[in-house]
C-alpha cells in the first residue's frame, strides 16, 4: 500500500493474492511512501501504549512533532517539519479500495490511510508545527483494536532504501518468530510492490542480500531455485537452521 520510491508516484495500482485484492490510488501529491509509514507506526504505537494504561482508545491522537521526528530516527530542522507535513498530505490523499477482514470484518470500502490531521500549537518563532492531531481510518483503527499488527524493532527506522524495509516488513510478517521463511523471487518481487522488471529487482533483491543487514534477519540467496530465505537470528534454533542450510548447499556434511 506504500510506494517504495522517494519520487513522486501518481499511478494506481492493484494488487490480488490468496482471494483479497486493493485498489491503491494517490492523490496528486502522489502516493504515500514507506517512509510516510513512519508516521502510522508512530501514531498506531501511542494508540497502543494509550491502552496498556487503562486510556480509552480513540482514533484521534495528540501527538508532539519533534517526538515523532525523534522516534522514527529523522532530523529536526526546518526542511524535516516541512518533509513531515506532506507525509501527512501523502497519508491523507491516497485512498485504498479493499475487502480485506480486519478485526472480524469483511466489508468493501474505501478510505484514506488517515482520516484528517491536524495542527493544533505551532512554533512561537516560526511556522513549525508542536502538536498534531491525527485521525486514523477506521480500518486502520479496527485493526489495532483486533490485535492485528506486529510489532517491529525500533532498528527499522535506520533503514534507508524502500525495498530494505519492504523486505523487513515482509519477513515480520512471514517468518516472525519462525527460524526460516524461503520464498521465490517472483512472489518476492509481486509482493514487495517493485515497479521495475523482476530482471532488475532480481539485481536489487541480491545487494540486499550481499549486504544482510536487515534487522533481526539474515538473508540468503538459493540461485538454483531463485529464492531468498530469510532466517531470525534471535535464538539458537534460528542460528541451526540457517548453518543446516548452508551445510546442505555445500554438500560437506563433515563440518558441522
Amino acid at each position: 500500500m506504500f510506494s517504495i520510491s522517494k519520487n513522486r508516484d501518481t499511478a494506481i495500482r492493484t494488487y490480488e493474492h490468496n482471494g483479497n485484492r486493493l485498489e491503491i490510488t494517490p492523490s496528486g501529491k502522489g502516493m504515500a511512501t514507506i517512509w510516510d509509514k513512519d508516521v502510522l507506526i508512530y501514531c498506531i504505537s501511542q494508540l497502543i501504549e494509550g491502552i496498556n494504561r487503562g486510556k480509552e482508545p480513540n482514533r484521534t491522537i495528540r501527538l508532539r512533532a519533534h517526538d515523532l521526528l525523534v522516534a522514527t530516527n529523522r532530523h529536526t530542522g526546518g526542511s524535516d517539519y516541512d518533509s513531515l507535513h506532506q507525509a501527512f498530505e501523502r497519508l491523507r490523499g491516497t485512498t485504498i479500495t479493499t475487502d480485506i477482514r480486519t478485526n472480524g470484518e469483511r466489508i468493501r470500502t474505501g478510505f484514506g490511510m488517515i482520516d484528517d490531521w491536524t495542527i493544533i500549537e505551532k512554533s512561537p518563532d516560526d511556522e513549525r508545527m508542536v502538536a498534531v492531531e491525527v485521525t486514523l481510518s477506521r480500518w486502520t483503527y479496527q485493526a489495532v483494536l483486533g490485535k492485528e499488527i506486529l510489532s517491529i524493532d525500533k532498528e527499522y527506522f535506520q533503514l534507508r532504501g524502500g525495498l530494505e524495509r519492504r523486505f523487513y516488513e515482509l519477513a515480520r510478517k512471514h517468518c516472525g518468530n519462525q527460524s526460516k521463511w524461503a520464498i521465490g523471487m517472483e512472489l518476492l518481487h509481486k509482493k514487495s510492490g517493485a515497479r521495475s522488471p523482476l530482471k532488475a529487482f532480481r539485481h536489487l533483491a541480491l545487494k540486499i542480500v550481499a549486504a544482510d543487514h536487515l534487522p533481526r534477519y539474515n538473508t540468503r540467496y538459493d540461485s538454483a531455485k531463485d529464492m531468498v530465505t530469510f532466517y531470525n537470528r534471535r535464538g539458537s534454533k534460528a542460528s541451526q537452521s540457517r548453518l543446516k542450510d548452508i551445510r546442505n548447499e555445500m554438500g560437506q556434511e563433515s563440518l558441522f
